[in-house]
């Protein structure tokens, strides 16, 4: 009785919430059809918060940002943003709760402690921000990214690494979706030039973040392809995805995407020959002089160069990228990174405050450096540098919490990598570490952490290194029942 009770209660409510929907569909009203996910939202976050979490990954790549879609101004990602942040608030109860926070081993971790110096900084900055306001709000996206993808991530990660596995496969599937709906109207229209800026749209808001974010993957799809441990139907199936892939990164046209591929690959080669990191040094040593000694030479043949980035053919748009004489967009790039040391020069120390380069660059243009793309009210977006943004935003230290923070991750990485026995785990290891290489290689031109679609990968493969280094130094493929290798 009790039984047909309930289900009587659920039939009856499912027939209510029907008509109630079908009624306010017919009046244009869409909303509470979000309902269902919502309760499930709510009911994960209370006792599936893992789950959730790794729902908020898949979302990533589909999400949409308010500020393109003309919603009053706000430059939230939904619905990822407000799912991250529900996971940090009850991820940080509950630590609070249980009268600790992440175990010991991870809060001395030397890439946590970068981490966590970056955050200290950007909060006595946020107090000697020139807009407090938008610099405290930056801090907030930057914790409800950190907080759950890192600290939480390395906590489900350490629980089974078939998460790891999880994790990976819940951004690279829908992403996939995304470059197959994105190649395929890009075909529509001939794969132009001029249509590879936007066709992209609403996934993503410019060619140069969507093919940051292909070139962060597709080391993973190759490493997956080469996988000799899959069967042929599973091979069959990545290796569509690799060529979809591929397909989208060439015509990105984003020549940053390109190049931090071909990086990404040649720090591969130094592992395969086992090429030592003093003769690196050496290297780079003989380079930097050789650029010393005739970088007259160099800056004359750079002024030569008027090779234009809206061509087409491949070769053209490699070598627009040493065209500093003609083409806007390396003109605009300069022009920003300019902007960005005038105003350190201002406040070396502090900086204007997290996230307030956009409000506050336009005074450091001088007329020598504006191009056709230009805005004299400095309407045009960030400095176009990981490294240089926060270097006026947040001073020296802020910039230099960003290079120790790269430094760290690939000294962990080279060193554990080197160390582990496992070639599952160290196939992983490599994989999520070239990724990081493109993607802190394209941050030399472009920076997208304050956006979904990078920073939950970046922390989340940040996370993994340091899981890996933690609880899976000894991990045996042979020893546990299900295989390390990524397989969905």
């Amino acid at each position: 009785m009790l039984s047909f009770i309930q289900h009587k209660w659920i039939y009856t409510v499912g027939i209510l919430f029907s008509i109630l929907n079908a009624y306010l569909f017919y009046y244009d009203f869409y909303f509470l059809s979000l309902l269902p996910l919502a309760l499930v939202v709510v009911y994960a976050t209370f006792f599936a918060l893992d789950k959730l979490l790794l729902f908020a990954v898949f979302c990533t790549p589909l999400s949409l940002n308010l500020e393109q879609m003309d919603m009053g101004g706000l430059g939230l990602y939904l619905p990822t943003e407000p799912i991250l942040f529900g996971v940090m608030c009850i991820f940080l109860f509950k630590q609070v709760l249980k009268k600790k926070q992440v175990a010991n081993p991870v809060l001395k971790h030397p890439i946590t402690l970068v981490i966590l110096f970056q955050l200290f900084w950007i909060f006595i900055t946020a107090f000697t921000s020139e807009m407090p306001l938008v610099s405290f709000k930056f801090l907030l996206s930057r914790l409800w990214f950190i907080v759950p993808v890192y600290f939480f991530g390395i906590q489900i990660f350490k629980h089974s690494f078939k998460n790891v596995n999880a994790f990976i496969w819940a951004y690279l599937i829908p992403l996939t979706l995304v470059l197959l709906v994105t190649v395929i109207k890009h075909a529509g229209h001939g794969f132009s030039e001029e249509a590879g800026h936007w066709i992209m749209s609403p996934f993503f808001k410019d060619h140069t973040s969507y093919g940051a974010i292909i070139a962060l993957f597709y080391p993973i799809v190759v490493s997956l392809f080469f996988d000799k441990t899959r069967n042929a139907i599973s091979r069959a199936l990545i290796g569509i995805m690799l060529l979809i892939f591929t397909v989208a990164l060439f015509y990105s046209y984003t020549r940053a995407a390109w190049v931090s591929v071909v990086g990404a690959f040649m720090v591969y080669l130094l592992f395969v020959f086992k090429i030592k990191f003093k003769y690196l040094m050496y290297i780079g040593v003989i380079v930097g002089s050789f650029i010393i000694i005739n970088f007259t030479e160099i800056s004359y043949m750079l002024q030569k160069n008027d090779a234009e980035h809206t061509t087409e053919n491949f070769s053209e748009r490699i070598e627009s990228m040493s065209n500093v004489s003609s083409d806007a967009s390396n003109l605009e790039r300069l022009n920003r990174w300019n902007c960005a040391v005038r105003m350190f020069k201002e406040r070396p120390l502090f900086g204007w405050g997290p996230g307030v380069y956009a409000f506050q660059y336009a005074p450091f243009q001088q007329a020598s450096d504006l191009t056709i793309i230009s805005t004299n009210f400095g309407t045009g977006g960030n400095a176009h540098s990981e490294y240089l943004g926060p270097l006026a935003e947040q001073g020296v230290l802020g910039s230099l919490g960003m290079i120790l923070l790269v430094i760290m991750i690939f000294y962990t990485a080279s060193k554990l990598y080197l160390e582990l026995e496992d070639k599952a785990v160290k196939r992983i290891l490599m994989m999520v570490m070239l990724g990081l290489v493109t993607y802190f290689t394209h941050g030399i031109l472009n920076n997208y952490l304050d956006t979904d679609k990078a920073s939950v990968p970046v922390w989340g493969f940040a996370a993994i290194i340091v899981s890996i280094d933690l609880y899976y130094r000894n991990y045996k493929t042979s020893t546990h029942n299900s295989s390390t290798t990524l397989q969905k």
